[in-house]
């Protein structure tokens, strides 16, 4: 990425992907450049009810009803992943400002209290027209699980003396 596009990325994060990250929250963005057209790319990521046509780890999706703030879709997530589904809920759709928001609010997986932005915007890219595409979010971040057991004290002594021994 060229100076002028990491200058532009950093305005369009300034203004469309304002994030609250409260306490044990963590944030993102990712930036990257597509050789292709904005109208085309935008086709794709406003898709709402189809996001397996650029989320590669995406098997199905299933959004009945009308495509509205508010709608809800449940996706099936590919095998190897922390994750089976995910129940996800439409924040914002700008076809203006080309923006796309979601909220996972249910599911099989370990995100809480995710919230995704994803924004396109033009850019020439070796002469051509093409897209700058940021997706950004806020999580939770997940309970360590050594420290959860033991704040339960589920912890098991460990001999070193034995463990010298062993080996």
């Amino acid at each position: 990425m060229n100076v002028s596009s990491s200058a532009a990325a950093t305005e369009y994060i300034k203004r469309h992907h304002r994030h609250e990250a409260g306490e044990n929250q963590c944030s993102s963005a990712l930036v990257k450049l597509i050789k292709a057209p904005l109208p085309l790319v935008w086709s794709l990521v406003r898709r709402f009810d189809e996001p397996q046509k650029y989320k590669p780890f995406v098997s199905r999706c299933v959004a009945p009803g009308n495509l509205e703030i508010g709608s809800l879709r449940e996706v099936d997530v590919k095998s190897g992943l922390p994750a089976t589904t995910s129940t996800e809920r439409l924040e914002l759709l700008d076809d203006n400002e080309h923006i796309l928001s979601i909220r996972i609010i249910g599911g099989d997986h370990r995100l809480q209290n995710y919230s995704s932005i994803i924004s396109v915007h033009p850019e020439m890219i070796d002469g051509r027209p093409g897209t700058l595409v940021i997706e950004s979010f806020v999580v939770d971040v997940p309970e360590d699980v050594s420290e959860g057991l033991a704040m339960q004290d589920r912890t098991e002594r460990i001999d070193i003396r034995k463990l010298g021994a062993e080996r």
